[in-house]
C-alpha cells in the first residue's frame, strides 16, 4: 500500500509487527542483548508511529547504529555503572552504550526513587542519541508519575544574535499522567525544526518556513539548500536559546558528559548526556484530588473556542496518539530509500529481510 508524504516521496506502509520483528533481529545481529533489543525496538516503533518519516527517528536510526557499533561509538551490552546513588538522585555512566537503554534505565531509577521521596533526578553521562524524548517521559507517566527527560545534542543552534552554532536542538519530553486515557505528552526540540525535515523539504523541492534556519552568513531564508550549513533557529527566538543553554548545563556540564561544541562531533565518541526527572503527584495531593484538578484544567483548555471550527483545541500528544492508532491499523510509512538501505544492511548481517 502506498502512502504519499510529498510531491516525489512515495513510500510503502509496513505492518508494525513486521517491523518489530525485523528490528529485534537486526539489533541482536549487531550484538544487542535481548533486553537492549526490546527497549530500543519499542522506542523506535513509538517514534515511527508518532512522527513524520522525514524526521528520521524510526528504523532510519539503524544506519547510525551500524556505523557506530563498527567504529566503537556504541558498545552493545556496555558495562554501565552507577557512579552516584543518593535518596533522590543518581548518576549513570553509560560506557558508550545505546542511548535508548541508558535513558530507560535512568528513568526507571528515577521512578523508583520518586515513589519513595516524591521527586528524583537521574543523570547519564558517556551515552549516545537516546531517541525521542517523549518516549522516556512517558515511561514515568505509565506509572502515574510526571516524567521529564532532557538531553544535549550536536551543535546546530547559534546563540541568539549570532550565526555561529554552539548549542544543540537539546530536546525535552514531558509527560503528565491522566486516569483512564492517554497522558499529556510534550515532545519537542528546542529549535523550530531539525536538519532532517529541512533535508526532506530540499529533496521535495519545497520552500521551508522562514523561521526554521539561517544561512551561514545569518540571513533568513525559505530555501533549505541555502540553510543546510547554517544555524537552526530556536523556538521562541531568544527564549529557546536560553532553554537550550539551560539543558546543556544540566545534561552536559553537570553530568560530566561533553557539551557545546564538543558533544556529538565524533561518531566514535558522541559522549551525550541525559537527565531524567520523575515527580510523584501523590507527594502533594491525593490521587483523587490530583486527577480531579487536572481534568478541570483539561476541560478549561479543551473548552476554549477554536478560531477555526475545523481545528479544535487539542492537548500535547493528541495528534501523536491518534497517528499511532492509525498506523497500528494501517501500517507504518517508510521511504523506498530507507527500505533499500535496510535491505543491504540485512544482507550484510545475513538476516532475513521481510519488507
Amino acid at each position: 500500500m502506498a502512502y504519499d508524504i510529498g510531491k516525489e516521496e512515495l513510500v510503502n506502509l509496513y505492518a508494525a509487527e513486521t517491523l518489530r520483528g525485523f528490528s529485534t533481529d537486526f539489533l541482536k545481529a549487531l550484538g544487542a542483548t535481548d533486553e537492549e533489543a526490546a527497549i530500543i525496538t519499542d522506542g523506535l516503533m513509538t517514534a515511527s508511529m508518532w512522527w513524520h518519516p522525514g524526521q528520521g527517528q524510526g528504523l532510519e536510526k539503524f544506519f547510525r547504529f551500524y556505523r557506530q557499533i563498527n567504529n566503537g561509538g556504541i558498545v552493545p551490552n556496555a558495562p554501565m555503572q552507577w557512579v552516584k546513588d543518593g535518596p533522590s538522585y543518581a548518576l549513570l555512566d553509560a560506557a558508550k552504550g545505546f542511548g535508548y537503554v541508558s535513558a530507560h534505565r535512568a528513568m526507571a531509577r528515577a521512578i523508583e526513587k520518586a515513589k519513595k521521596t516524591g521527586i528524583a533526578m537521574v543523570g547519564v553521562r558517556h551515552s549516545n542519541h537516546f531517541g525521542i524524548a517523549g518516549y522516556h517521559a512517558l515511561q514515568a507517566a505509565k506509572q502515574g508519575l510526571i516524567g521529564w527527560s532532557l538531553t544535549n545534542a550536536k551543535a546546530e543552534m547559534a546563540p541568539w544574535g549570532s550565526a555561529q552554532v554552539v548549542l544543540g536542538t537539546n530536546p525535552w519530553g514531558i509527560a503528565i499522567p491522566r486516569k483512564d486515557t492517554h497522558a499529556i505528552v510534550l515532545d519537542m526540540a528546542l529549535t523550530m525544526s531539525g536538519k532532517g525535515m529541512m533535508r526532506w523539504y530540499m529533496n521535495e523541492g519545497k520552500a521551508m518556513p522562514e523561521d526554521w534556519a539561517l544561512t551561514p552568513d545569518g540571513k533568513r531564508t525559505t530555501d533549505p539548500a541555502e540553510a543546510m550549513e547554517g544555524p537552526l533557529l530556536p523556538i521562541g527566538e531568544y527564549k529557546g536559546y536560553g532553554l537550550s543553554l539551560f539543558t546543556d548545563v544540566l545534561a552536559g556540564v553537570m553530568t560530566g558528559s561533553l557539551f557545546g561544541l564538543s558533544v556529538f562531533q565524533d561518531e566514535s565518541n558522541h559522549d551525550v548526556g541525559h537527565v531524567m526527572i520523575a515527580i510523584d503527584p501523590a507527594a502533594f495531593l491525593t490521587e483523587a484530588e490530583y486527577g480531579e484538578r487536572l481534568e478541570q484544567l483539561v476541560a478549561e483548555v479543551k473548552g476554549a473556542p477554536a478560531i477555526d471550527p475545523k481545528r479544535p483545541v487539542i492537548l500535547p500528544g493528541e495528534i501523536e496518539f491518534k497517528r499511532m492508532q492509525e498506523r497500528e491499523a494501517d501500517g507504518i510509512p517508510m521511504s523506498r530509500e530507507t527500505v533499500d538501505g535496510l535491505r543491504q544492511l540485512a544482507h550484510d548481517l545475513n538476516i532475513e529481510f521481510p519488507l
